[in-house]
């Protein structure tokens, strides 16, 4: 039976807290694994934003996980391909390693040229996806509409911190759902919490109390957002 190793990643301590992101992938792999019958012979879990260049600096664990299949001659699976990286020159930098990465997602049919394809078009996507984001909020901003909490009246805010138990949680998560898409798309784009904090405040979203964008409240934020899912 041939042997592989397992690679999992999660861009948020809160997400490696809750297990779910971690177990998910696990299972995917795991499943995997028997279909194709491939023996795992090591699991390396990572909490680490997978944005940026030096991304694999980063990341001991990947790196880790690299040694290891290289000295036994075997492949690496993920369960996506987003798991590795969001940047496409990333992917092309782990390609030249040399080691077979097989993305459960996509089968072992899926060669190099494959994933390149798939990654390229997911940074496109995501690009697209951010230049419309900042259009229309700008065009909001434009019509005078007040976006995120900054539209609701000042005693409706107090009202929401004020109220504790199910009440509290209930607004929050209606809150958090709604301008979910705004957060992770400045997370997407920073890479940090406090990167994301910043673009969020330029960007005139507001946070659930009607102020200013922090790297915790958009930790917490996320952290909320995973929950969710």
């Amino acid at each position: 039976m041939q042997q592989a190793v397992a690679y999992l990643r999660v861009s948020t301590s809160e997400q490696k807290k809750s297990g779910l992101g971690l177990e998910a992938q696990k299972s995917a792999i795991t499943a995997f694994a028997e279909r194709e019958g491939l023996e795992l012979v090591g699991t390396y879990r990572e909490t680490q934003s997978g944005k940026g260049s030096d991304a694999l600096d980063r990341r001991p664990r990947l790196a880790a996980a690299l040694r290891k299949a290289k000295k036994l001659n075997c492949p690496i699976i993920v369960a996506k391909l987003d798991r590795l990286s969001r940047d496409v020159h990333f992917i092309s930098g782990l390609m030249a390693e040399r080691v077979e990465f097989i993305v459960s997602e996509l089968g072992r049919q899926a060669d190099p040229f494959v994933l390149h394809l798939f990654a390229a078009l997911a940074e496109k996507e995501r690009s697209l996806i951010s230049q419309r984001t900042r259009e229309g909020l700008q065009e909001a901003r434009k019509r005078g509409v007040l976006l995120g909490m900054a539209g609701k009246s000042k005693e409706k805010v107090r009202s929401i911190a004020r109220s504790g138990g199910k009440a509290a949680k209930v607004q929050a998560d209606e809150w958090v759902s709604k301008e979910g898409w705004a957060i992770e798309t400045a997370y997407q784009d920073a890479g940090t919490y406090l990167g994301a904090a910043k673009l969020l405040n330029e960007r005139g979203i507001k946070s659930a109390r009607g102020g200013q964008w922090y790297a915790a409240t958009v930790k917490s934020s996320l952290a909320r957002l995973e929950a969710m899912s």
